[in-house]
């Protein structure tokens, strides 16, 4: 069987969606804003990362397409940033983020994803060779490189919200 690359990041992606929606969405909004440590984000902003970066990167970032963030307005609804997704957010400003109930907040993911999904599918070998210079904190780095990044960075988080849901004595993620 023959595994592309292509398989691999859906796989993943997908896993680590799911897991996140799975978790947050019984959560009340107290509950998600609950944070582990006080130098900790709170479980809604880990999970809003998570959805946003994968939201933005491949439709924004590689193709300039608005994100369902924006198709759906939820900048507006929720009163959330517009464009930014919290990399490399003033910690600060992100303890004082307020997101919506869990299920509103998966709901989004899970949206996104589907929107998503089909677009990593059509992506071809060369079009995942094409380097972009966006300004994004790994450089200059091609969009193969980028989907991988989604990948490695959206577990870390995960491994952020697992902990903070099991210590709320939620069901967390079954890695």
């Amino acid at each position: 069987m023959n595994y592309s690359i292509q398989q691999y990041q859906i796989d993943f992606t997908e896993d680590s969606i799911r897991q996140v929606a799975a978790a947050i969405e019984n959560l009340t909004e107290d509950e998600m804003h609950f944070r582990l440590h006080p130098t900790s984000n709170s479980i809604a902003w880990d999970a809003w990362h998570i959805f946003r970066t994968v939201d933005s990167l491949v439709h924004f970032v590689f193709e300039r397409d608005q994100p369902v963030w924006l198709q759906q307005h939820l900048d507006e609804k929720w009163n959330l940033p517009r464009a930014r997704q919290g990399t490399c957010m003033p910690p600060e400003e992100a303890w004082a983020m307020r997101f919506p109930p869990g299920d509103q907040l998966a709901q989004y993911g899970l949206d996104a994803w589907a929107a998503v999904k089909p677009r990593i599918e059509a992506m071809e070998d060369d079009y995942l060779q094409v380097i972009h210079s966006d300004g994004h904190p790994w450089g200059d780095r091609t969009r193969l490189f980028i989907l991988g990044k989604i990948v490695s960075h959206s577990a870390t988080h995960l491994g952020y919200l697992a902990g903070a849901v099991g210590v709320l004595g939620r069901q967390g993620p079954s890695f």
